[in-house]
């Protein structure tokens, strides 16, 4: 079987709340404001007096509910909703989140940002003991093993259920009377929690949905934490204690909307500093600095900071077309590009530019906006990128699952500006992306997962390891030099 990745695609985005009486309206907002984490589907879930109410369907979230009694039917004081894309499963209804399960003696509905390394046998082994799937994603394998454990209390049963599954995970469980939130042992996926001014408790993936609702922010949850929210109050526990933080870097390189803050450190801050390490380690003389929007106009105000040149905009973005990553062929995500963003002549005529994005997945992408702009007159084009070459595929909850058609894994950095048609190419280094972050921890590689770019995973990949080891092995790429023009 062969694995294609698109470009860099979104993991999904999660929201709960405890305690008011328009629950799911919030929840509404709230993940309209996680829209970035997931286009594919949407679904929302509420609790009326312990009565489990949902709604769900495929598309963007205002696509979903664009019946406004799709959102009134959703009565209740308690709500969890999610974003999706799909890392693992197939593109249907079944998979739309949030998932509700319905048993004799009680009901609960769950939400996942996440992938686990070690589902297929999971799957398997629960198969074999008789449980039956109604969907292909690997989240509802929790709800397999909640309901499957032997121990008395249901928070024990989740406890254990939790130290089963391996790999990136952030849950959130609505029961009939409390909101459980629980994180992956080395914090791989973000999860906040906030307050709003009538005392309500929410959850979400970013902090950029608490300022839509008009929530304070309290605290992230920790890795190996679980939460457990109901009228009492909110109470923090652990499900583990053998816990490392290792946040995915790339939620600070990409993924995590500016005005977010993840662990102490706001997105945009990072991404600034990441710009101005940038530009430190930038050799080439130019004229103008030009961010590719939206993701990398933070790194490019901080390479001009630094490198003293003019911060442009030369390159403009049509607000009202998809991301190219959606697009399902090759040729369809080319003209997404040209639909997607215009190169201004009257900025970039006669200049030596400095083009500044935050990543090359496949490499398309980065050739079509160096020859956008070329066609609009620009003297020479330098790349610079905000991260480190994408070498290694991720496992815990990002699309990229082969290292098949990574460019970066590929081809030299040499190589990759020949094909990109730049006059130069620059990555940040580790130690740069590193600082630029600037975590305040002792965890290795200052609490960050940099796995992508120096294949070094914080744990065991145990399904995956094969397709990996298989991985190394391999040197196809869609690119051949001879052929790159």
């Amino acid at each position: 079987m062969t694995y294609e990745v698109k470009s860099l695609n979104e993991e999904c985005g999660v929201f709960g709340i405890w305690g008011h009486p328009q629950a799911a309206q919030v929840t509404y907002f709230g993940l309209h404001s996680l829209q970035h984490r997931g286009q594919e589907g949407a679904g929302i879930l509420t609790n009326d007096e312990g009565k489990l109410k949902r709604h769900r369907s495929t598309g963007l979230l205002s696509e979903v509910f664009k019946n406004p009694a799709d959102l009134e039917k959703l009565t209740g004081t308690a709500a969890i909703g999610h974003v999706r894309y799909a890392t693992a499963g197939e593109a249907s209804i079944d998979n739309i989140q949030p998932f509700h399960f319905k048993f004799y003696d009680n009901s609960f509905g769950l939400v996942h940002n996440g992938n686990l390394t070690n589902a297929q046998t999971l799957r398997r082994e629960l198969e074999s003991q008789g449980a039956i799937f109604s969907s292909t994603s690997d989240s509802e394998i929790l709800a397999h093993l909640i309901r499957r454990s032997h121990h008395p209390e249901f928070l024990g049963k989740v406890k254990e259920a939790l130290n089963t599954v391996k790999g990136g995970f952030a849950y959130l469980l609505m029961l009939e009377d409390k909101l459980i939130a629980a994180l992956d042992p080395n914090g791989f996926r973000p999860l906040s929690i906030g307050r709003m001014k009538n005392g309500s408790w929410v959850v979400s993936s970013e902090t950029c949905a608490f300022e839509v609702i008009g929530a304070e922010w309290v605290r992230d949850v920790n890795p190996g934490e679980i939460v457990i929210i109901d009228d009492d109050g909110i109470t923090y526990d652990t499900y583990t204690t053998d816990t490392q933080l290792a946040i995915c870097s790339m939620e600070y390189i990409y993924f995590a909307r500016p005005d977010s803050t993840i662990h102490g450190v706001n997105v945009h801050t990072a991404r600034k500093n990441a710009g101005r390490l940038l530009a430190q380690e930038f050799a080439h003389e130019a004229d103008i600095v030009v961010g590719v929007p939206n993701s990398s106009l933070s790194a490019a105000m901080g390479f001009a900071e630094e490198s003293g040149l003019p911060n442009e905009m030369g390159l403009v973005k049509n607000q009202y077309t998809q991301r190219t990553f959606i697009q399902p062929t090759q040729e369809l995500r080319e003209q997404g590009v040209r639909m997607k963003l215009s190169a201004v002549s009257g900025v970039v005529k006669d200049k030596r530019v400095v083009m500044i994005d935050d990543s090359i997945v496949r490499g398309t992408t980065s050739r079509r906006i160096v020859q956008l702009l070329k066609e609009a007159g620009a003297a020479e084009v330098h790349v610079a990128i905000a991260s480190p070459p994408l070498k290694y595929p991720c496992f815990y909850g990002i699309d990229i699952q082969s290292r098949r058609e990574l460019i970066a894994a590929n081809h030299s950095v040499d190589e990759i500006c020949d094909i990109i048609g730049a006059d130069s190419l620059t990555y940040l280094s580790i130690d740069g992306l590193i600082e630029s972050v600037g975590l305040e921890t002792d965890a290795p590689n200052g609490g960050l997962c940099v796995a992508y770019f120096d294949g070094d995973y914080p744990t065991p990949l145990y399904d995956y390891e094969e397709r990996y080891l298989q991985s190394l092995k391999e040197k196809t790429s869609f690119y051949s030099i001879k052929d790159k023009k």
